[in-house]
């Protein structure tokens, strides 16, 4: 069997430059396909599209991954916009959640890193904490902290140790959405994992970005689940 096509959100940046070129480019930083690759699975990049096409798009690939970026517009969650929120992400929020809510609702195996994390929250109506101090200390840096499992979970069957992760990030889950639970805190009490508990599908939501480190077990998951559903699909 081939290996299972994962399809990595992408975003827009107006100006671009490369060469002689300045123009508006759709990107994802490598690491993110690098990874997907690392763990055993074929990577495909989904630029921005209309978002009645999400479902179609969501047929084609065996596992989705909405990658990180700016904030969740807050008018998204039925919130006020505190000050130290970014400006609106208008196209990447409509793309990314009609994405998030097709794959729910198909059973493809979904994984949200940090911004896809909290997509994964809203979409299914739970709401961000807009800003959290001393989460992001240095612009562009990337920090690392520990985060604990939750035993039970299967974020913790995974990882099943406290583990160092790579985080940049100053948003957090406050109230989780339908049917989550929390499977990883750090240690002042932030949400760092989230999951569906439902076993016949695979929903995680992870705060960190894995695909800045060495550590393929999340992604590896992810990959399992797709090979399996694949197999399901085409028997």
């Amino acid at each position: 069997m081939p290996r299972p096509l994962i399809g990595i959100t992408t975003y827009v940046e107006e100006s671009t430059r490369y060469g002689v070129w300045d123009l508006p480019t759709s990107l994802v930083p490598t690491g993110y396909y690098e990874l997907v690759q690392a763990a055993g699975g074929a990577a495909v990049l989904l630029p921005p599209d209309e978002t009645a096409r999400a479902a179609e798009v969501l047929g084609r690939v065996d596992g989705l991954i909405v990658a990180g970026g700016p904030d969740v517009d807050p008018l998204r969650y039925g919130a006020a916009r505190d000050p130290r929120t970014g400006a609106p992400a208008t196209v990447r929020d409509e793309w990314e959640l009609a994405l998030t809510g097709a794959a729910l609702e198909s059973g493809t195996p979904f994984l949200g890193i940090c911004r896809g994390m909290q997509a994964l929250n809203v979409a299914l109506g739970g709401t961000l904490i807009q800003h959290i101090d001393g989460h992001v200390d240095t612009p562009g840096v990337t920090s690392w902290h520990p985060v604990r499992p939750v035993a039970g979970t299967r974020y913790a069957a995974l990882v099943p140790e406290v583990a160092e992760v790579p985080t940049y990030h100053h948003q957090a889950v406050d109230r989780l959405g339908r049917g989550l639970v929390v499977s990883a805190y750090a240690e002042d009490g932030t949400v760092e994992a989230i999951e569906d508990p439902d076993r016949s599908r695979w929903v995680v939501g992870v705060q960190w970005h894995p695909e800045r480190d060495k550590d393929t077990r999340v992604m590896a998951a992810l990959i399992e689940a797709a090979t399996a559903r694949r197999a399901v699909l085409v028997a």
